[in-house]
């Protein structure tokens, strides 16, 4: 776990889309995504031999972002993220969750970014 916290250095917001039921204050249904969390994770651009690989099986995979073991994420949420630096957010797609080794320690997101 220690490895794991060491890279932990991003913090991002995962949001998922608004329910069907849910409304802004003047009873209109919402448009934008709902903040579940924000948490710290380390986003990996995929490259090389790694990159290859995920082209072979799914085309759209483009980076690999890493959180704590949450319940509550699945894939049909989003990743925000805003670079210090950056004017803009950047959001990512999630296409897959791995959860490695089945410790409930890490999540690991395989997404695509969105342009």
């Amino acid at each position: 776990m220690t490895a794991l916290v060491n890279r932990l250095d991003k913090r991002i917001a995962i949001l998922r889309p608004p329910g069907p039921d849910e409304t802004d204050e003047y009873g209109q249904p919402l448009d934008n995504p709902v903040e579940v969390c924000t948490v710290w994770a380390a986003i990996e651009p995929l490259r090389g031999r790694e990159y290859t690989a995920a082209l072979a099986e799914h085309a759209e995979v483009t980076t690999r972002i890493r959180i704590r073991y949450r319940e509550d994420i699945d894939r049909t949420m989003i990743v925000r993220y805003k670079d210090p630096g950056d004017p803009e957010f950047r959001e990512f797609e999630i296409l897959h969750i791995i959860h490695p080794e089945f410790r409930r320690r890490e999540l690991q997101l395989m997404c695509k970014e969105r342009q």
